[in-house]
């Protein structure tokens, strides 16, 4: 098995994309059955200085996830590829980690757009767990992260949110308020909501 496995690490990392997808296949079935065997032998390729492979790593890490994973997708987070960045949100997205929250909110600063608003949506699934950093990003976060953190805490809907929406209905940016209105009104509470 280790043999064939390396071979399919060898062909996943050889430039191929059609070949490399077909190789990811086999790889994940392999880790039906040895899924620790399979994320040690994945985990090689985080320390590739190939942004590519360690693309297809987090990608493989994300898909298997077991405890040894999340470390992974953690400093992934914080590589110097975005598109690496992007796909370790997207598998924190997949797998929501409580353990993930203040990573995932420094990743709401991220220079990528698309690592912002993949973060949000992974700490949108971890739900309540994430809902006072949000918080705390509104206060002083920069003004994507603020949108991102806003459209969060909307959708998770977490009574504990409440005065801090309310209080962003007169914000200067029309789309936090729009996400405040909408989260307000996802609680039903809407404009019925008055700060004592």
């Amino acid at each position: 098995m280790k043999n064939e496995l390396h071979n399919l690490i060898t062909v996943l990392t050889g430039g191929n994309e059609q070949k490399a997808e077909s190789a990811a296949g086999a790889i994940l079935k392999f880790a039906q059955n040895k899924p620790d065997e399979v994320s040690q032998v994945i985990c090689t390729l985080m320390d590739s200085e190939n942004p590519d492979e360690r693309w297809w790593g987090i990608r493989l890490l994300a898909e298997i996830f077991d405890d040894g994973s999340l470390p992974y997708l953690l400093t992934a987070l914080r590589d110097e590829d975005k598109y690496v960045r992007q796909c370790a949100a997207l598998g924190l997205r997949k797998n929501p980690q409580t353990a993930s929250v203040s990573d995932l909110m420094v990743a709401l600063k991220d220079e990528d757009h698309l690592v912002v608003e993949l973060a949000a949506d992974a700490l949108t699934e971890i739900g309540e767990g994430a809902v006072p950093g949000l918080m705390k990003i509104l206060e002083n976060g920069n003004p994507k992260a603020r949108l991102e953190a806003v459209r969060a805490l909307a959708e998770i809907g977490d009574q504990k949110s409440i005065p801090v929406l309310f209080s962003l209905l007169d914000d200067d940016s029309q789309l936090i308020a729009h996400w405040a209105n909408e989260g307000l009104e996802r609680m039903g509470v809407g404009m019925v909501y008055y700060l004592p």
